[in-house]
């Protein structure tokens, strides 16, 4: 019984004494710190704690120019009332700050959508600049290195030229990406703009790392020094912006830079064209039975004709993706080419040892002669064939020679194709015709100048246009060889 009084006696006793000391303690304002939700002490002011940030980064400060250091992002500081004397220090605090979380600075956050392959996802990318105006004149650069000065500052300043005869009309320069910009507390473990020439460079090539350079050789030219380094002409151009075309004389010694162009956002330019086109004369087969079987004579020579089109052109980064003939004007009606053969020959009868097309001999394979892209690099890969476009949906599409049809389907990419052995180690393809606009099947005879097709926007198309190509052995098989199809015309 004794035991239990003495307990309840010093129970009591703890009580009283404790719950008096509480009562005379005053509850203190304090503020508790937090690092991405996590709880790292209590301070007595947030303001102390802001300035002491502002004061211990110097460096911060003298590397970008900044008057003022802030606290990181994910620092948040919350007031509450409490007993406890465990009050840290300002610096003990800081010290834990630093070794967690980057500080941040005023500046611009840009936000740049990008559609991915077959628009299905965007993909968002974020840029940090100290001032606004460096990025818009970054932008205006980049959109420069694309769209002719002349042309830029024309549309800039409303000008409209009139056209007499042939030439262009800016209708409409615009970016396709939806970009945001917004101040920002930037932290400082970012990469964050401060000049033009850096943002510029970014943009255009996607890195500031420096570019390759190439020391010029006896003998090099524009186009012959991108094609060995896997870069178009334009390409090369826009990396050597001193040189105003691909015939500007390069001279042996000179120092030229190779950049692969990867740019961060897609500049669009939408021209109205009107512009003298060469109509390609077609190739007329006519066969004698009175005349022995090998006999072959031109009895009418061809002459091309000659047209005045209008058309709106869209070039996306300065490569044409759409290319839409208005209006067509006929200036001079070309003259087929009529060839007379010998024998009851109705079809294409060659096989191994047939003679090789010479240049100029091959027959143009579209109903009009608009290039939209040429045989040569994109942005790194190879474009092994030659776009034609303008001449319209479903337009016809023709042999360019004589030969055996040894595709007539489809692929992903090359959407809706024909592919024709000519027996002289030559291919020729054909793709992204409409679909329903393949007239021939796989072993199928052909002759030249044959409608095999019809034009369209099938596989990895922007737009209405034929891609042919030739090559030495079949497309894409091993020890295949593609060729500049131009080469031979």
């Amino acid at each position: 019984m004794k035991k239990k009084v003495l307990i309840l006696i010093v129970f009591f006793s703890y009580f009283f004494v404790v719950g008096f000391t509480v009562g005379k303690l005053e509850p203190k304002e304090v503020y508790r710190v937090y690092i991405s939700g996590k709880p790292i002490g209590l301070i007595e002011s947030k303001e102390k704690l802001e300035n002491y940030i502002d004061q211990e980064q110097q460096s911060i400060k003298r590397k970008y120019g900044v008057d003022k250091v802030y606290a990181p992002q994910e620092l948040i500081v919350k007031k509450e009332m409490t007993y406890s004397n465990k009050i840290s220090s300002i610096e003990s605090i800081y010290n834990k700050i630093k070794d967690l979380s980057p500080f941040t600075i005023d500046g611009y956050q840009i936000t740049i959508n990008k559609l991915e392959e077959k628009n299905t996802k965007t993909k968002t990318q974020r840029i940090y600049c100290l001032k606004r105006n460096t990025f818009t004149k970054s932008v205006e650069k980049t959109v420069k290195s694309f769209v002719k000065e002349e042309d830029y500052d024309d549309f800039k300043e409303g000008k409209k030229k009139k056209i007499e005869d042939t030439g262009k009309i800016v209708e409409n320069i615009y970016i396709k990406n939806k970009i945001t910009i917004k101040k920002a507390r930037i932290p400082v473990d970012k990469t964050i703009y401060t000049n033009e020439e850096d943002l510029s460079k970014y943009l255009l090539f996607g890195t500031t790392k420096p570019q390759a350079k190439y020391k010029v050789k006896e003998g090099d030219t524009i186009p012959d020094v991108a094609f060995s380094n896997k870069i178009s002409n334009e390409e090369f151009l826009i990396a050597n912006p001193k040189l105003k075309d691909e015939n500007a004389l390069l001279f042996p010694g000179q120092v030229v830079t190779l950049g692969i162009i990867k740019p961060q956002f897609s500049v669009v330019e939408e021209d109205h064209v009107v512009v003298r086109e060469e109509k390609k004369y077609r190739t007329e087969t006519k066969y004698d039975d009175t005349k022995d079987i090998g006999y072959m004579e031109t009895t009418q020579k061809g002459v091309n004709g000659e047209n005045r089109l209008t058309q709106k052109i869209q070039k996306v980064n300065g490569e044409t993706t759409s290319v839409v003939t208005v209006s067509t004007e006929v200036l001079k009606t070309p003259i087929n080419e009529v060839i007379v053969k010998g024998g009851k020959e109705s079809y294409y009868q060659g096989g191994v040892g047939s003679p090789v097309p010479t240049k100029g001999a091959w027959g143009w394979p579209a109903s009009c002669s608009t290039v939209s892209s040429g045989f040569g690099y994109r942005w790194g890969v190879l474009h092994d064939g030659t776009d034609i476009a303008g001449c319209g949906y479903k337009s016809n599409i023709f042999a360019a020679q004589a030969g055996t049809v040894t595709i007539s389907g489809s692929k992903a990419m090359n959407g809706q194709y024909i592919v024709i052995d000519h027996h002289n180690g030559y291919f020729t393809m054909y793709a992204h015709l409409c679909v329903g606009c393949r007239y021939v099947k796989a072993g199928q005879n052909v002759v030249k100048g044959q409608v095999i097709g019809g034009m369209g926007q099938t596989g990895a198309a922007t737009g209405v246009h034929l891609h042919f190509a030739i090559w030495r052995g079949s497309p894409y098989g091993r020890g295949s060889q593609p060729l500049n199809a131009m080469s031979m015309y």
